[in-house]
């Protein structure tokens, strides 16, 4: 063989060796410094409580593995959607993480601090402002059904006649009754129903001008986004999808003034969501709570409440059947 392709050869078979050493050197089983073999007691979801200026917020943390060396998440606050966390620093029993503002008017990030306690995080916020804040989690419940729900009987939970079964919250009530239609002429305060519900079925017809905003919170924690997103492609912030979780199939908006519908299943964390209809979420889980949500008990029955602080809105033929 000539001395040239002699070389080559030898050449070749340096490469393929450190070649295949560089895969044995990465392998998962050379790579150093793996987590914590606890790291287990922080993965999930959790249901968190902020204590500000003595009122309680509620807020939602989910930690998962990526690979063997790194922790990452998804967080929602008292506003906005899911924030995707790039890294959960965590040592065993203290963790710590940082994401970037949303919708505050900051440039600073917000700094997340705990420790592990037993089954629960305890733990500081230091919000955008430099304020400090105290907050508790608790694993938030798998809410698995064994069984099918029996429906029971369907209940209006709007009168046509007056807000009797519902309250304002959040700030002074601008909602009235005109001609048999729930209207709120300008932003202002949310309304709740007085009832609370587990598994349901909910039929609510809705309409608004252009280009304004509210929702549909089920258990008075899961944003069903209702907007003025006729012909936008379908996303989770967008019409009828679970604000910042869930992403309908297709964008079913009509235009501004027409009146639509939909009809949501909630059975325990699966819901269906048929806008104007149209199936467009399936059976699909929630994660957690979405922001604006009232509270972060999840394992507790909640209301129905719709958004009236985001522009004008009308609602009619408001109609739940839960389940038995």
């Amino acid at each position: 063989m000539h001395m040239k392709h002699k070389t080559i050869l030898r050449q070749l078979s340096f490469y393929s060796l450190a070649f295949l050493g560089s895969l044995l050197f990465h392998s998962p089983k050379a790579w150093a410094n793996p987590l914590p073999a606890d790291s287990g007691n922080l993965e999930g979801r959790w249901d968190i409580t902020m204590i500000m200026d003595g009122k309680e917020y509620p807020s939602w943390l989910e930690v998962e593995k990526s690979g063997i060396k790194t922790l990452v998440g998804r967080y929602v606050g008292t506003g906005g959607s899911a924030r995707p966390i790039a890294k959960v620093n965590f040592n065993g029993e203290k963790l710590h993480f940082t994401i970037p503002p949303q919708w505050e008017r900051s440039d600073n990030d917000v700094h997340f601090e705990a420790t592990l306690q037993g089954d629960s995080l305890v733990g500081v916020v230091t919000a955008v402002d430099g304020k400090q804040y105290n907050w508790v989690g608790h694993r938030a419940p798998k809410l698995h059904r064994s069984k099918p729900p029996v429906w029971g009987q369907p209940i209006k939970l709007f009168n046509g006649k007056d807000l009797k079964g519902w309250h304002a919250v959040g700030n002074a009530n601008q909602w009235v009754v005109e001609n048999g239609v729930l209207k709120s002429p300008h932003s202002g305060a949310n309304l709740v129903t007085d009832q609370t519900f587990n598994d349901f079925k909910l039929h609510i017809e809705f309409r608004y001008p252009k280009e304004s905003n509210s929702g549909v919170y089920l258990r008075g924690r899961y944003e069903v986004q209702v907007e003025d997103d006729k012909g936008l492609e379908a996303t989770s912030h967008h019409f009828s999808g679970i604000y910042g979780f869930l992403t309908p199939s297709e964008n079913m908006a009509k235009a501004p003034g027409e009146w639509q519908s939909y009809d949501v299943t909630l059975v325990g964390r699966m819901v269906t969501v048929i806008a104007n209809g149209k199936t467009v979420i399936c059976n699909q889980e929630i994660p957690g709570i979405t922001g604006g949500a009232l509270n972060s008990h999840e394992g507790e029955p909640g209301p129905i409440y719709i958004q009236g602080d985001h522009g004008p809105v009308e609602y009619r033929n408001i109609v739940i059947t839960p389940a038995k």
